[in-house]
């Protein structure tokens, strides 16, 4: 599994200010996306064992983060391999939240058959979901991109058996 990049602080995708690694690699095809760059499942550098340790030192290292953000690319096409990372952050900083991209749809990825989709999905917090829509762009969307895409409660979602709408307790953000 490659990255295409890390951002060690950030605002833009998620709550809170966040990490944010781009894993490598997408068929989707989405038109208009704004990160072509990750499709290619060679694009970026092996995310190997001592990158990832040394990424979530940094994570440790910062009192300041609210939690980590994974993108891409799509992380379900390397679903098992990113599942692994997000079990060792999980054990090394216990209290982060962890949100999740795909152009996938909550319940695509939560009736998968295919090896780890669902063990990422269940180990994260907050995922955003389905593909990217150019005819229904939208810019005034925080964290998403198109108006079909949602912010979904993970464990909610999997306590109540549908994608529950995630609720924010920024106020700015409810309004949106």
């Amino acid at each position: 599994m490659n990255i295409c990049g890390y951002i060690p602080e950030s605002v833009n995708e998620g709550d809170g200010l966040r990490a944010v690694i781009f894993i490598s690699g997408c068929t989707h095809g989405c038109v208009g996306c704004f990160s072509r760059r990750t499709w290619s499942f060679q694009a970026g550098e092996r995310f190997t064992d001592k990158l990832q340790h040394q990424l979530i030192d940094e994570m440790k290292q910062n009192p300041l983060l609210n939690g980590l953000t994974i993108a891409g690319g799509d992380p379900f096409f390397s679903a098992i391999e990113v599942s692994a990372f997000v079990q060792e952050v999980r054990q090394q900083i216990p209290n982060f939240s962890i949100w999740i991209y795909s152009g996938y749809t909550w319940e695509e990825l939560n009736s998968s058959s295919v090896a780890g989709v669902q063990m990422l999905l269940h180990q994260c917090d907050i995922l955003i979901d389905g593909k990217f829509i150019e005819q229904q762009r939208d810019v005034s969307l925080r964290y998403r991109g198109s108006r079909n895409q949602r912010i979904i409660d993970i464990q909610q979602s999997a306590i109540q058996g549908q994608a529950i709408l995630y609720q924010s307790s920024d106020m700015y953000y409810q309004n949106c």
